[in-house]
């Protein structure tokens, strides 16, 4: 029991959940898993995790913590070279989807109304039904008006996918800020399209897990 799992023992343990874990792990979720016969202190296994996270921060794998939990991600400084080990095409989403995504992460909770309001144009309903099987976005609510519009906000997936640990982490922005500036940022600081591309004439931009 706890006498028996040593700090070294804990060590492993939690790295091998991670690593074996299908999506993010809380702390909470390894106590009731994994510590579940063990008498561990939440103290004693956020300790664990920083260990593990300075002996990671280095390396080609990193221990970060999103909004789901902890995992085990590339490092960035290496994400770009791991792109060859795919070679199927990276899905691609077009101008009017990122933009609709960016408006409901930097101004929700917002209505359809009140983005196609910003953008100037009709929202498609592919948009909004892409996005929320992609679990990216969901309804958060109804507004207080006439017709109680649906009111759309992120999801913990959108986060978790962004590398995020919450809405804070987002790029801060100047208001007013052009809405070309907000889609800009989130292509090239979440999504890997340099610089150089997302300047081009092009109409869709590639999504790069």
């Amino acid at each position: 029991m706890s006498e028996s799992l040593t700090d070294d023992k804990l060590l492993q343990l939690i790295e091998a959940a991670i690593f074996c874990a299908d999506s993010p792990l809380t702390v909470e979720k390894m106590k009731q898993t994994v510590l579940v016969d063990q008498k561990v202190t939440t103290k004693r296994v956020k300790i664990a995790l920083e260990k593990l996270q300075e002996h990671y921060d280095n390396r080609g794998i990193n221990l970060v913590k999103v909004a789901s939990g902890y995992r085990f991600e590339a490092a960035k400084s290496v994400s770009s070279s791991l792109g060859y080990l795919w070679t199927e095409r990276p899905a691609k989403y077009s101008r009017a989807l990122l933009e609709t995504l960016a408006l409901i992460a930097y101004k929700q909770p917002i209505t359809r109304g009140e983005i196609e309001d910003v953008r100037g144009v009709s929202v498609s309903t592919n948009i909004i039904r892409t996005l929320t099987e992609r679990n990216w976005v969901k309804v958060v609510g109804h507004k207080e008006v006439p017709g109680r519009p649906s009111l759309f906000g992120t999801t913990n997936a959108f986060l978790d996918y962004f590398g995020l640990r919450n809405l804070s982490q987002l790029p801060q922005l100047m208001e007013p800020e052009a809405l070309e500036t907000i889609t800009r940022r989130l292509e090239n600081e979440f999504m890997g399209v340099d610089q150089e591309a997302s300047t081009s004439t092009e109409t869709n931009y590639t999504n790069y897990k």
